[in-house]
């Protein structure tokens, strides 16, 4: 009989790690809500059951009699996760620490107790009568430029960069509709260049696999035009980040799976580690670009950890990978991604998702991708 798993999550972003599943013979369970679930076709069950309901989850899973539960590129999926491994005794992440991995003010407290570098942060609430003035004024207290975003998201809703105070309570406002908690971060601006670092952990063990370069659209909102692998950043500085990884990961008891390291390097070399998440990153990062620039399958290694069944990950290839997405800063790319053929010129997927062209303040706005992998250097398409 197959083993089964369950896959919190049913979007194109768990769309990889169901085939990735089914080709290793697994039978998949997948719950989500039914509006944009793509994996509802794939999955070999699939439960229209909100991702946050845990306990109807937690029902089907112990009545289906799954052997492994897990996500991808889901901070909302996480909690879920930790608490039907932990009910079923299956391999997951302490189910106690699941809001310290999805909150951003909570991940701060963390850092600042265990001796993380990271940016300093004012909690500012908003309620029905506006943002608390007494968190605002903690606020007004940083020096600017700062950045605001809400506790709870991800992919880049509701950052936005602010450089005046006469702006900073409206940025505020906006960042805290995008929170589940109407609650935001305001932190301060650190200058300097972006990675990502990708890392799979077993009992504590952690492994950093690769560091991403960013390119992103800057000011105000900061979201991600581009990923490439490996980093160029010098070799002593990859040596920190690779040193400083396995810190962040224990001060947030990240003890299985994957995880993603977003850190900021400045101009004279020091590190701020701007947040963690206890789960693959998206952007085809941990489901493309890893296994394409080291030769190793990551969506295996994280269904083998939540199996039980993790082996040390081998990550001997060397090749240049990376991700251009297209919006209105990219129009440039619209041609290219159209015209692309996969197998040649280092293209590996190209795509368009729509015809429209949206100035880009989340991830959703993008409109295309192109994917590359080549032996001698960085694809450059302009």
């Amino acid at each position: 009989m197959k083993r089964r798993i369950a896959i919190i999550g049913a979007s194109y972003l768990q769309l990889p790690l169901v085939r990735k599943a089914q080709e290793m013979g697994l039978e998949v369970h997948c719950f989500a809500w039914q509006d944009g679930a793509v994996c509802q076709t794939v999955a070999d069950r699939f439960y229209p059951i909100s991702i946050t309901e845990k306990e109807e989850i937690l029902r089907v899973c112990r009545q289906v009699g799954v052997h492994a539960v897990t996500t991808i590129a889901s901070d909302l999926a996480v909690p879920t996760v930790n608490y039907v491994a932990a009910q079923l005794g299956l391999t997951g992440n302490d189910d106690r620490y699941s809001a310290m991995v999805t909150n951003k003010l909570l991940m701060r407290r963390a850092f600042a107790e265990h001796g993380v570098p990271s940016p300093a942060f004012a909690l500012v609430r908003v309620t029905d009568e506006g943002v608390v003035a007494s968190d605002l004024a903690q606020a007004e207290a940083l020096p600017l430029p700062v950045i605001v975003k809400p506790t709870d998201r991800s992919g880049s809703r509701g950052v936005e960069r602010v450089t005046e105070r006469r702006r900073l309570e409206g940025a505020i406002a906006r960042a805290a509709a995008e929170s589940f908690g109407r609650e935001t971060i305001v932190e301060e601006y650190v200058e300097g260049s972006e990675v990502s670092v990708e890392s799979i952990s077993w009992q504590g063990r952690h492994h950093v696999l690769q560091i991403t370069d960013k390119v992103t659209t800057g000011a105000p909102h900061f979201v991600e035009l581009e990923h490439h692998q490996p980093s160029l950043l010098p070799p002593g500085i990859q040596a920190d980040i690779r040193t400083l990884v396995p810190h962040v990961l224990d001060a947030l008891h990240i003890a299985y799976g994957a995880s993603h390291t977003e850190i900021k390097i400045t101009p004279d070399g020091r590190l701020f580690v701007v947040e963690t998440g206890a789960r693959m990153g998206g952007d085809f990062i941990g489901s493309d670009l890893v296994a394409l620039s080291t030769g190793y399958d990551y969506l295996r290694g994280v269904i083998e950890v939540a199996l039980g069944t993790f082996s040390e990950p081998v990550t001997g290839e060397h090749h240049y990978a990376g991700v251009y997405f297209l919006s209105a800063e990219t129009a440039w790319l619209k041609p290219i991604i159209a015209n692309a053929v996969k197998g040649t010129d280092g293209v590996v997927a190209a795509e368009m998702t729509s015809n429209e062209l949206r100035q880009t303040e989340s991830s959703a706005d993008r409109s295309g991708y192109l994917i590359y992998q080549n032996d001698n250097g960085r694809l450059q398409l302009r």
